[in-house]
């Protein structure tokens, strides 16, 4: 107490932002709200708007806030020593995943199918990725793994009403209306190469029984997984990878056989978890035909890599979110950090990479709609690994610049920058690292000549405007007439990432320049298309029109 018995004030807190709670999350986000009208989703604004409302809410961040600080525990044995192979979550892991689900962020798309319904249901789980990314791996597993099940229409016939249902139910149980779906394809000597997996699968007689060890299994909770084992034999070395479905409990209710060794200790991702699996005799009804498992596999791992990018570009709106948010309530040397040149630049750069990313997103989703021409699916098969490849390796970085502008209070766990730097980092591992995305558009170029025209029609639409668009569009091409001409694939895989980033910018760039205004695609370009351009976020060259950018954030 000071000598007058008066408490001194030395604790009074000034000059810090309010707390970020009570903004509708999709009205806030001017890119979201014009690209999902401009892509034909504007007829389920009113949806998205009640999404956005609820994700922003306090009560939401909290949940999410828990579920990312109190990570899930694995039980293989109850309290009796019979095996159960349960993992526990908290319960407000339990609640983001209903919520997601109650508003069809997982199959919205299936369920109402039409004009628009892919990019409607790509807002949705963006809006929620943007502020709980861990439950969004079996959102995004169960909405791509309807696209796997139409190669078994039985199958499909029997999943389905569940899949579509709006109820989740976390135990459990072949009584339940609603169901999730996870994926365990990966083994400890393969990796992306599936084709080294020695899990193998038996025909017991319209069933079959799967024996081995899976190295990373998302989601280990859910209700079913597609797996990928090997059938035929492998003496005769006509063993191929099939795909299965692989149930948690069998058809009369008892719990198929499914040993959760441990969950994986991860760097991000915490709310969620990843394990590795044992099967022993464990039942699985064939997806698609016999040695055709990628085949089958492949049209969901299509959509996992579009949910990708979407994660990662919900991410990105975050990070701009809290960074401005932050720095358009904080002073410093007289005047707010957001209107100081050099911050505006690092904001306006970390904005612009955020729109890109959400656009790019949307549009790739409106390709992958029912209505979709055959020129659309040619299209995504050559933009989405391009598309995944980039963005998704620009979450990290971006984050971190993002957090970098809270300072301090950027680098502790009171505020989600920190999370979200430790989650960005996933979105580019999962479902084929950079190399893997690379070495796929090599093989799409090589491969699919309706791709490479429809990527091509893409990118031309916007030539003969900007200068430095067509510059590095002549310099994409002179890239891919190298690969053309390679030798060995040697050669050719050495150009895959750089003639992957330069695709992915322009493809970027293309998106920029048909659905954003003209201030903010000038800016992109110039941000993104000059001559000697830099990595690092701010070094911006003068004269864009910054304040246009940061207005739509």
């Amino acid at each position: 107490m000071s000598r007058g018995g008066h408490i001194r004030q030395t604790h009074a807190v000034t000059n810090q932002p309010p707390p970020r709670t009570g903004v509708n999350e999709f009205t806030a986000s001017s890119a979201l709200v014009e690209g999902v009208k401009a892509l034909d989703a504007g007829w389920d604004a009113d949806r998205l708007t009640e999404i956005g409302a609820h994700v922003g809410s306090a009560e939401f961040q909290d949940h999410a806030r828990r579920a990312q600080t109190r990570p899930p525990v694995l039980r293989t044995h109850d309290k009796w020593g019979n095996r159960i192979d349960e993992v526990d979550y908290d319960p407000s892991y339990h609640s983001v995943i209903a919520d997601a689900v109650r508003y069809g962020a997982h199959t919205s798309a299936w369920a109402e199918p039409g004009p628009g319904a892919t990019v409607a249901r790509a807002a949705a789980f963006m809006l929620f990725a943007q502020i709980e990314p861990g439950h969004a791996c079996p959102i995004s597993m169960t909405h791509a793994a309807v696209a796997s099940l139409q190669h078994a229409p039985s199958l499909a016939e029997a999943w389905m009403p569940r899949l579509l249902s709006r109820h989740y139910s976390p135990e459990l149980s072949a009584a339940k209306p609603g169901a999730l779906i996870g994926m365990a394809m990966t083994e400890k000597q393969g990796g992306s190469d599936v084709r080294a997996n020695t899990t193998r699968a038996v025909d017991a007689g319209g069933t079959y029984e799967l024996t081995g060890h899976k190295w990373f299994c998302s989601a280990p909770m859910s209700d079913a997984f597609l797996v990928l084992a090997q059938t035929g034999d492998p003496g005769s070395g006509t063993a191929r990878p099939s795909c299965f479905l692989v149930p948690r409990l069998t058809p009369d209710g008892e719990r198929n056989p499914f040993r959760i060794q441990r969950l994986k200790d991860k760097l991000g991702n915490r709310s969620n978890a990843s394990a590795e699996v044992e099967f022993d005799g464990t039942l699985g009804a064939l997806v698609g035909e016999e040695g055709r498992g990628v085949r089958a596999i492949i049209d969901m791992v299509s959509r996992t890599r579009l949910d990708c990018v979407l994660g990662s570009a919900a991410g990105m709106r975050q990070a701009v979110a809290e960074a401005l948010w932050h720095t358009r309530s904080r002073t410093a040397f007289g005047a707010r950090l957001v209107d100081q040149p050099a911050m505006t630049a690092v904001l306006a750069d970390l904005a612009l990479e955020a729109e890109a990313a959400t656009l790019t997103g949307l549009v790739l989703a409106r390709a992958h709609d029912n209505d979709a021409d055959d020129e659309s699916a040619a299209f995504r098969r050559l933009a989405v690994p391009v598309a995944k490849y980039w963005i998704t390796k620009r979450g990290p970085g971006h984050a971190y610049e993002a957090l970098e502008c809270l300072g301090g209070n950027g680098y502790t766990e009171d505020f989600p920058l920190a999370m979200r730097y430790r989650e960005q980092p996933v979105m580019a591992v999962w479902e084929g690292s950079g190399n893997v995305m690379a070495l796929d558009v090599l093989r799409a170029l090589a491969r699919d000549e309706n791709a490479v025209e429809a990527f091509g029609a893409y990118l031309g639409a916007t030539a003969g405007v900007y200068a430095d668009y067509d510059a590095e569009l002549e310099h994409m091409k002179t890239m891919l007439a190298a690969v053309g001409k390679s030798t060995s694939e040697g050669d050719a895989a050495a150009l895959a990432r750089p003639l992957t980033a330069s695709m992915a910018v322009l493809l970027q760039a293309a998106v920029m320049l048909k659905l954003a205004p003209s201030p903010v695609a000038e800016a992109f370009i110039g941000a993104r298309l000059v001559p000697n351009r830099t990595g690092l976020y701010g070094a911006l060259p003068r004269g864009l029109d910054l304040a246009a950018v940061l207005e739509r954030s």
